[in-house]
């Protein structure tokens, strides 16, 4: 076999082990404490459904043991089935704000002033396009948006013209 008849397989963005670990309802953080902001996404996050009671509970838990208090979250409405104005998670109330416009992020807000942006991955997402998504919104030097990374890592699909031939 010539190496042109080798498939490419893209490089992993994150060490091996991370890569495998990352499955539906993962969440991945860059947590950086620095005066300036490089990137524009602080992490993602692949939920397994739409269910925002179900999905955002997990995360504000693991988020509150990294970040502190979370106190709001803005979603994207047409991403959610069913959107509260508040849950209340580990006895804290989380304020849900929801914006029409999708821009493929949550925003949570620790305190009054802090805010960290992720993408969120779909759910049916499939397992590679989305780690290679949650991989490159944790680049430090990532300058693209969430809608821009989802694009760039969604498989083209396949042609059934060809395949009508």
């Amino acid at each position: 076999m010539a190496d042109s008849d080798t498939p490419h397989t893209p490089p992993l963005l994150l060490p091996d082990a991370i890569h495998r670990a990352i499955k539906p309802g993962t969440a991945l953080l860059r947590l950086e404490t620095t005066s300036s902001r490089q990137g524009r996404l602080d992490g993602a996050w692949w939920p397994r459904s739409r269910d925002i009671e179900t999905e955002l509970p997990a995360l504000i838990s693991v988020l509150t043991g990294h970040l502190g208090p979370i106190t709001r979250v803005g979603v994207d409405a047409s991403a959610w089935n069913g959107l509260p104005t508040r849950l209340v998670i580990d006895d804290q109330i989380v304020h849900l704000d929801s914006d029409p416009v999708g821009d493929d992020t949550v925003l949570i807000t620790r305190g009054h002033n802090d805010h960290f942006v992720l993408l969120v991955v779909p759910p049916d997402t499939t397992a590679d396009a989305a780690r290679e998504a949650m991989a490159r919104a944790v680049r430090a030097d990532n300058i693209m948006q969430a809608a821009q990374i989802l694009i760039a890592t969604t498989p083209e699909p396949e042609d059934s013209a060809d395949a009508a031939g």
